[in-house]
């Protein structure tokens, strides 16, 4: 069964510096925001370090960089988000996975998120894989 729920969009923007570790930053701003409902609509910028879980691996890898973020996409949530990435080297070979926290900003992320207010998110369990999933609800 599909579950579409509409909602209008507003849209954000930010830009976290040197230093700054996207995947916290994300989850601070939900919190502090109360962001119930969000997407990652662009990214672009480079990291010094990748903190990322790729396909069906249980650890953490860490890749050092510079590299550029070429992608970083995702559902946003105070009760929990969702996010992938991909970065590639100076040779252009490209990596990509789970964001997690650890990584570190090289010069920029400019971020643009949309915000979906008669919308939430949350995980809830899903009994085929065992993972908590997204469960997209109406707020009216």
């Amino acid at each position: 069964m599909h579950n579409l729920v509409p909602s209008s969009i507003t849209t954000y923007s930010v830009r976290l510096r040197p230093g700054d570790d996207i995947k916290s930053a994300l989850d601070t701003m939900c919190k502090d925001y109360h962001i119930s409902a969000g997407c990652i609509l662009s990214c672009v910028g480079s990291l010094n370090k990748l903190a990322v879980r790729f396909a069906n691996q249980p650890e953490v890898s860490i890749i050092q960089g510079p590299l550029e973020i070429v992608s970083l996409t995702g559902t946003l949530s105070e009760n929990g988000s969702h996010i992938h990435i991909s970065c590639s080297d100076k040779a252009g070979v490209t990596v990509g996975g789970h964001l997690k926290e650890g990584n570190e900003i090289y010069t920029t992320a400019e971020i643009v998120i949309g915000i979906l207010p008669e919308v939430t998110f949350t995980r809830e369990k899903d009994d085929t894989y065992g993972y908590n999933e997204l469960v997209v609800r109406s707020k009216k």
